[in-house]
């Protein structure tokens, strides 16, 4: 079990940061391998898979032996004396093959429940790395903010020059402070939402709340996107989990079949006879011993029939289950492709623009030097700015996310 797990962490750790520094990745493979190794949900899979395992002991059994004892209130006279107590002792066997039959149906119970703990894990490793990547956009856009809050203050000093000049009012400087405030709340507000998503990712890790987490920072768009093999997606465990299920109820009809079968029972009868008095033969006073041989055959039991049906009705629900879940899976692999090529082309775009908006910027510098620079205008250039900038982030945290959901679907 330990093999599997940190395969499938670190394929899937790679995958998602396949393009970032092997440092950053592995802090992030940090942080899964904490969440696997404490998370409730994982250790409650893990607890079910071993508790059903355990039946296989339970099932591994014989019907009880039977054993009875009977004492004679009116002994009975025979020949060679009167009966005066009877012991007795039973014992049914199940059919040939009965009990191989159980253990093997267990068995694929448990097969079944182990797909259980494999889906907690890649939805676990799924949720922690969106998380991470959360915390990464809004700490990139904090670090935004707070980079063009200093670039406001240095146009807020070029303001208050152009006013003791005469070359501006007032009433710039009070907007261009004005939008440093609205800056600085949207950063404070980004900070308790922070916090928050901190709260979130320790709690899958189970640990304490206010445990800092350190994430990237910084991002980068991948030149190019790791291959998708759809067809992995019918390897999937939550399609894997209806494959076990249908064997399930392949091994309960064996099993089923085998109950409907007789059962074959052992047995001794002892009667211990007190001898007649004043009589002398051969056999005066001996006591009877009886061996029995039962079977148990379930002749007007129509449950066996109503079982195989059963059994027919539940593969055909399991197979109808299985196909509902794949075009689901299909789909959400679909969207997942086309959501990531949509943040590269929002990337592209974005990046387009914020160059364009620096050149401007720049002309706007020039024009200050020449003694006419508008702050409406700046303010109008520093807000595309800002909108382009956290549009990047955004992009770049999408492309990560819907990787993330595509690995969790075909790794």
């Amino acid at each position: 079990m330990k093999y599997i797990k940190i395969n499938i962490k670190t394929v899937f750790v790679l995958c998602s940061l396949c393009f970032v520094f092997s440092a950053q990745s592995q802090e992030l493979e940090k942080l899964i391998d904490v969440a696997l190794n404490n998370n409730p949900e994982i250790q409650k899979f893990e607890l079910q898979y071993k508790r059903v395992s355990e039946k296989v002991n339970e099932v591994n059994t014989i019907p009880n032996t039977e054993f009875g004892v009977g004492y004679f209130v009116s002994e009975p006279e025979t020949r060679t004396g009167a009966q005066r107590f009877k012991v007795s002792a039973k014992q049914m066997l199940p059919w040939f093959g009965t009990i191989t039959s159980r253990e093997n149906y267990i068995s694929s119970l448990a097969d079944a429940k182990y797909e259980d703990i494999v889906i907690a894990k890649r939805k676990l490793m799924a949720s922690v790395s969106q998380s991470y990547y959360n915390l990464y956009a809004n700490k990139a856009k904090q670090k935004i903010l707070s980079e063009n809050i200093k670039l406001l203050e240095t146009y807020e000093t070029l303001a208050l020059t152009s006013v003791e000049v005469g070359k501006a009012s007032a009433v710039d400087v009070l907007r261009l402070q004005m939008r440093q405030n609205e800056m600085q709340q949207l950063k404070d507000v980004l900070s308790q939402q922070f916090l928050a998503e901190q709260t979130n990712l320790n709690n899958l890790l189970n640990r304490e709340n206010d445990i800092a987490v350190t994430v990237v920072d910084s991002l980068m768009m991948p030149s190019e996107d790791f291959e998708v093999t759809t067809k992995n997606l019918a390897l999937h465990p939550e399609l894997l989990k209806y494959d076990k299920l249908y064997q399930s109820i392949e091994q309960s009809e064996l099993l089923n079949q085998k109950e409907s079968s007789p059962m074959i029972g052992f047995g001794l009868d002892y009667i211990n006879v007190s001898e007649r008095p004043d009589m002398n033969f051969t056999d005066n006073g001996k006591d009877i011993v009886m061996p029995m041989v039962s079977v148990s055959i379930p002749i007007f039991n129509k449950k066996y029939k109503s079982q195989t049906k059963q059994n027919e009705l539940e593969q055909q629900e399991i197979t109808a289950q299985k196909q509902e879940r794949l075009n689901t899976l299909e789909t959400l692999l679909s969207k997942a492709i086309n959501e990531r090529i949509s943040t590269r082309i929002s990337y592209a775009t974005q990046t387009k623009n914020l160059k364009q908006a620096k050149d401007a910027e720049d002309i706007l510098i020039k024009s200050y030097e020449t003694g006419t620079i508008d702050f409406n205008d700046v303010l109008d250039i520093q807000e595309l700015q800002l909108k382009f900038q956290l549009n990047q982030i955004e992009s770049i945290k999408g492309y990560y996310v819907q990787s993330t959901i595509i690995n969790y679907l075909i790794q």
